[in-house]
């Protein structure tokens, strides 16, 4: 069996980024990956302005009540201050040439002849936001790569950018194998249950950033399975199924992909999981995901996923994972894989405490719904209250 790290990496190093590259307008860029670096043709602000409502003066002057010679409201062309003067100015509002401070109002009295007076001698520069002080012509404001956040796109107006360069979002097609599925609010017979997988796995790789095409489910034969591979590598940069890929006579999946394309099955020494396929169908690359629920759900956390990012072109987290104290007891680890427990952070007494959930079963689903992360054992590992644990967060919670 490969060990989790072996795996991880034979992954990442087959991860082919996307090349395209897509103009996009700002209020359609939220989520998506840049593709080149953003520099700031302007600087940020364009010009000396008022950090607050006030009165623009020059200090040197200050040696009794002045008159009001203009009025600067934000987004007006002042002119240059009068000697002898100040200016009521406001918030965001250029400073006028000649001015060396802004006073706050509250620091002023106006007399009845319309002379201000001030409380508090001001220092040069006092107030005054400079030129450039945010954003300076020329600095690189958004580097290449990045998933763009909503004050990333804010970042871009302010330097004028109406559109960005990003790369198209990663399209992922999905189906699921088996005869016995039966999709949700559908009556169950004899030896069905119900298409779990679809309902985790598409919301998982959308929360990603991936375009998810859904093609449903096929039964359990290999032509139609064939059929389905070539759909789905027509219109897919990546294929992932759930279940399918074993050696049982039932398992079509394996053979499909192998007749249309190339499949490497590996055993993966992780629990719970352990069996993972990847492959190529046409352009596609090709990912066969256990079928058990929980099996598949952490072999998508803790394998899928950074290469996932990798095809979109983001770099997964290489920094080591956070530790935290255990507040349970492990006393029977696997001594050859490396276990992914379900666990949920609690206030403890001087930090974090991880709490297990009580049923491990690769097959109690609930467990995934009840956890905020993974405590990740290496083989053999057991585990006393107090310890601590390397913590991986689930992505999204």
């Amino acid at each position: 069996m490969l060990s989790y790290q072996e795996a991880r990496d034979w992954l990442q190093q087959r991860a082919r980024p996307l090349t395209l590259r897509q103009t996009v307008a700002l209020p359609q860029a939220a989520g998506r990956v840049l593709a080149e670096p953003v520099e700031a043709g302007i600087d940020v602000p364009p010009h000396p302005n008022s950090a607050m409502d006030g009165y623009a003066v020059r200090c040197a002057e200050l040696s009794g009540p002045l008159p009001v010679s203009q009025r600067i409201p934000a987004g007006a062309d002042p002119q240059a201050l009068q000697p002898g003067s100040v200016a009521r100015i406001f918030t965001g509002a250029p400073i006028p040439a000649g001015a060396d401070a802004v006073v706050m109002q509250e620091q002023a009295t106006v007399d009845e002849a319309g002379l201000v007076s001030f409380s508090v001698a001001p220092r040069p520069g006092q107030n005054i936001r400079p030129r450039g002080e945010d954003i300076a012509r020329g600095q690189c404001v958004i580097a290449a790569g990045r998933r763009l956040s909503p004050a990333d796109l804010g970042l871009a107006a302010s330097i004028g950018l109406a559109a960005l360069p990003v790369l198209p979002a990663l399209r992922v097609a999905v189906f699921f194998t088996g005869d016995e599925l039966v999709e949700p609010g559908q009556p169950l017979a004899p030896g069905q249950i119900y298409n779990s997988n679809r309902y985790w796995l598409q919301p998982a790789l959308q929360r990603l950033g991936c375009e998810v095409i859904d093609l449903g489910r096929v039964g359990d034969a290999l032509e139609p399975t064939r059929q389905l591979l070539r759909d789905a590598a027509a219109v897919a940069d990546v294929i992932v199924t759930c279940g399918g890929v074993s050696v049982g006579e039932e398992d079509h999946v394996r053979a499909a992909v192998e007749a249309e394309g190339e499949l490497t099955l590996w055993q993966v020494a992780i629990k719970p999981g352990k069996p993972l396929a990847f492959g190529r169908v046409g352009e596609a690359d090709f990912i066969g995901l256990p079928g058990n629920p929980v099996s598949g759900f952490v072999t998508l956390q803790t394998l899928v996923r950074p290469f996932l990012l990798l095809r979109m072109g983001l770099k997964p987290d290489e920094a080591a994972p956070a530790r935290h104290r255990a507040d349970f007891e492990w006393t029977r680890p696997d001594p050859r894989r490396s276990e992914f427990l379900r666990v949920r952070k609690v206030a403890g007494d001087g930090g974090w405490m991880l709490q297990l959930y009580p049923q491990q079963s690769s097959g109690a689903l609930t467990s995934c719904a009840w956890a905020d992360g993974l405590a990740w054992l290496a083989p053999g590992q057991a585990v006393s209250p107090g310890d601590e644990l390397a913590y991986l967060p689930l992505d999204g919670q």
